[in-house]
């Protein structure tokens, strides 16, 4: 037996899900509060300790906002209709011509600190949200690029005529970013943004307490307050940990289970697992800014080193196999025919081509990973390493927690953090640029640092084109194509969320970013 079938018959496969029945009804519904305890959530990540929507990246942060802050609207992203839309603080979005969006809003709603919401807000979350120095860059263009008016206080006109791409860009990404009161961002990057989050969501901001955030019920939600009176979403590291809490009904729901743990979990009869293919896909992310991977021969050798079969019996059933940068919940998805394979001859022709024949003369290679969030990146990440080095690649893997790898994880001056790193990538909205404008634009290039003007040509020529199916033409039949060619990252499998959840805990609605929405969850 070789050394790759070793690895993949050394690796166990995953345990068949039990799933939980979701019902979207629930985004109408309200009622009153019937328990006194809060739900109590336990989260594989860590916070960064400022509340600023825009200055972070933070899955779980993003989980915490999806209980706290308002959006025009919420995507579903259920994998028979990826592009559905549900209104939420907007209750109609109208394309007047390629370049004019019209948003019309939901009137009586109010912010958790008494303020009104109103189109000001809106027009104040577009502009800072598309600020180059922000973190978290949501919108097609920077701020420059388009005009936002309000003909009154319930109308929003987006105008992108200067930035010459079609305004229809908006109508996903509307579901992404958290709507912002108007009078917090007047105070700054530094000021009450950061400090709290203020938002018209069901539960209101109560207090940070060491690793645990507390939300309490909005009364003056405008679908009525939320029966459950409250929310704690706790940083629990420790995979083990946090399922023994939910066992011993110290939780109401775990996120991120590993496969193996499923079987234990689906074996109690007061336990649910919940299991859906996710808008998550996991990549090995090049350091493009530095030697050696600033060479896309070399990227693409490492790709084709890589048996992604074996990876998935890995994963067993956190993973399901996809060939393309974004996940199959996401507009524009196509399998690539062009996707790099395991090819081993290839890989070294390819190695030889770049001048490092059989790898001979390639620099010591570290490959960053995480353990304690996503389900067995250790255990890939051992498969990929050997498998690299089966080929010549001098790797070493490096695991670290996950406070750490997060302080890795970005591009900087001279390149990041070693050579390569693991990490996925999520959004609440069917916008593919989300994850491909986002990483690999120069303007942007989050992790990878690429800056490739071929691949800026293809990103400003999807987002410019004049209609939604002559975008999907130009993501499926030259964007994409195009970076599995230069391969800035290596997309390795679409992520599967589990979450385990307590039997009693009824209609809470577990997006497949792993945001969740708890307005009509409730024990019985």
């Amino acid at each position: 037996m070789d050394r790759r079938k070793f690895l993949r018959y050394g690796m166990s496969a995953g345990a068949t899900m039990a799933a939980m029945r979701l019902n979207p009804d629930f985004f109408f519904s309200s009622a009153f509060a019937q328990e006194a305890r809060p739900l109590i959530i336990l989260s594989a990540e860590n916070i960064t300790g400022n509340w600023d929507p825009m200055a972070h990246t933070t899955l779980s942060q993003f989980n915490i906002e999806g209980f706290v802050m308002g959006f025009l609207t919420r995507s579903p992203m259920m994998p028979d209709n990826p592009d559905e839309v549900v209104y939420e603080l907007a209750t109609s979005i109208t394309q007047i011509d390629p370049f004019k969006l019209e948003i019309k809003l939901r009137e009586g709603v109010t912010f958790h600190d008494g303020e009104p919401f109103s189109a000001k807000d809106v027009k104040a979350t577009f502009e800072y949200g598309a600020q180059p120095e922000r973190a978290r860059q949501v919108y097609p263009g920077f701020a420059d690029t388009f005009e936002v008016t309000t003909p009154d206080d319930f109308t929003v006109i987006v105008d992108t005529t200067k930035g010459g791409y079609g305004a229809g860009m908006f109508v996903f990404l509307a579901s992404y970013l958290p709507i912002m009161s108007a009078k917090d961002i007047a105070g700054g990057p530094n000021g009450p943004l950061s400090q709290r989050l203020n938002g018209t969501g069901p539960f209101r901001f109560a207090q940070q307490a060491g690793n645990d955030t507390q939300m309490t019920a909005f009364e003056g939600y405008f679908r009525g307050a939320p029966k459950v009176p409250g929310v704690n979403f706790t940083f629990v590291g420790d995979s083990t940990t946090r399922m023994l809490s939910l066992l011993n009904g110290q939780a109401d729901v775990i996120e991120r289970l590993e496969p193996e743990q499923v079987t234990t979990l689906q074996s109690e009869a007061d336990i649910v697992v919940n299991r859906a293919v996710s808008v998550e896909n996991k990549y090995l992310w090049f350091r493009c800014s530095k030697p050696p991977f600033d060479n896309p021969l070399v990227r693409k050798a490492v790709c084709h080193a890589i048996d992604r079969s074996v990876i998935m019996e890995v994963m067993g059933t956190a993973g399901e196999p996809s060939s393309n940068f974004v996940s199959p919940i996401k507009f524009g998805y196509i399998e690539l025919e062009n996707y790099p394979e395991y090819n081993p001859e290839e890989c070294q022709r390819l190695l030889a081509e770049a001048g490092y024949p059989g790898g001979e003369g390639l620099p010591d290679l570290e490959y960053i990973t995480s353990t304690g969030f996503y389900p067995k990146t250790k255990e890939y990440g051992e498969v990929i390493t050997a498998m690299l080095q089966e080929q010549g690649f001098p790797v070493t893997l490096n695991v670290m927690e996950v406070a750490a790898w997060n302080e890795r994880l970005y591009d900087r001056p001279g390149g990041g953090p070693g050579h390569m790193i693991d990490c996925g990538w999520t959004s609440a909205s069917p916008e593919p640029d989300l994850v491909l404008r986002t990483h690999f634009h120069s303007t942007s290039k989050r992790i990878c640092g690429i800056e490739d003007p071929e691949i800026d040509a293809a990103l400003d020529e999807e987002r410019d084109a004049p209609s939604i199916e002559a975008r999907r033409t130009s993501l499926q039949t030259n964007l994409m194509p195009m970076l599995a060619d230069k391969v800035p990252a290596y997309s390795l499998f679409t992520s599967v969320l589990m979450h385990g959840v307590r039997a009693d805990v009824k209609d809470l609605f577990i997006y497949p970013d792993g945001t969740m929405d708890a307005a009509s969850a409730m024990r019985g």
